[in-house]
């Protein structure tokens, strides 16, 4: 489709594009620049190629990454708008339905676009699939780092799960590390009051990540937000948690002290029978122990003394 693209001399021969999703979002585009200004004259669009199309008929893709847009951000990208245009166009493909153009990414552009009162928006379109379109709209999120880490995490997990890549795969497209992918994947395993904490700022992924496994981890995560506790104080008060419960349960785990043998404390209370005074065995499972007399005076302890030696009185 080279009447999509500008004319290249042989003399300079394009180089060869890397294969698989890989490549990065600029190959999954094509050759046209996303960050060049469109100066297209208004009407109806190619399926590849660059457009000024009526703002009412894009429409937001359903399973955007991003769900969460700062009200004053957005307010003052509609100002700069309404000041100087609209200078990167967004990336539409044609909506499966058949009813306008669907938004592959540029979602804030096109909400502050709206605000600003546009009636056309510049934008590339691109016929794309649906893997395609979710990797390119993840992708262009992660690299303006626009995702809160529980909307990259649902990303990753959209991708492991529909759209079957493995983590090294997704580290791949996203130029991400592997660990990097499997850490923010964990914090899907926390409660959902938690992860709308992380999507709303009022606690961080530092946070979030010392709560995984945590048993009590919401009402610590109310903790955080009420107090302003730092990472490392959570990370303390979860590790102080978790040793003390170790603890515990290597304490359950010992044996219990025997009780009593049955004819040790028969013969406990013959001999202070004998003797008038409390007597005490211990007798340990070496068949060692010990024998213990307790006396309350001069004259009790004179006595007992009468009666081991064997003197009559």
């Amino acid at each position: 489709m080279n009447g999509d693209r500008p004319d290249q001399s042989a003399a300079a021969p394009r180089a060869k594009r890397p294969a698989g999703l890989g490549r990065g979002l600029s190959a999954l585009l094509g050759d046209i620049q996303v960050d060049a200004p469109v100066h297209s004259a208004p009407g109806t669009p190619t399926r590849n190629g660059l457009a000024m199309l009526p703002i009412a008929e894009v429409h937001p893709h359903p399973d955007q990454p991003r769900r969460h847009f700062d009200e004053n951000a957005l307010a003052e990208l509609a100002d700069s708008i309404a000041a100087r245009g609209l200078v990167q166009p967004i990336l539409v493909r044609p909506a499966p339905d058949g009813n306008g153009w669907q938004l592959v990414a540029g979602e804030r552009r096109w909400r502050a676009s709206q605000r600003a009162g546009l009636h056309q928006i510049p934008a590339i379109v691109r016929d794309l699939d649906d893997s395609d379109t979710f990797t390119i709209a993840l992708i262009e999120n992660i690299q303006r780092q626009d995702l809160t880490a529980i909307e990259e995490a649902q990303a990753y997990a959209r991708m492991r799960d529909q759209l079957g890549h493995g983590q090294d795969a997704i580290a791949q497209m996203t130029g991400k590390s592997r660990s990097h992918i499997a850490n923010i994947l964990r914090l899907l395993d926390l409660p959902e009051s938690i992860r709308e904490l992380v999507s709303t700022g009022q606690i961080g992924m530092g946070h979030a990540r010392a709560l995984i496994g945590y048993p009590d981890a919401e009402a610590l995560a109310r903790t955080i937000v009420s107090k302003g506790l730092s990472v490392r104080k959570v990370e303390a008060l979860v590790r102080a948690a978790r040793n003390a419960s170790a603890s515990a349960a290597r304490s359950a785990a010992r044996p219990a002290a025997p009780s009593p043998d049955a004819d040790i404390a028969a013969l406990e209370r013959h001999l202070s029978d004998l003797l008038g005074v409390a007597v005490r065995i211990v007798h340990q499972t070496d068949h060692r122990g010990s024998l213990t007399l307790d006396y309350s005076s001069l004259e009790q302890l004179d006595m007992l003394c009468q009666r081991l030696t064997g003197e009559q009185f």
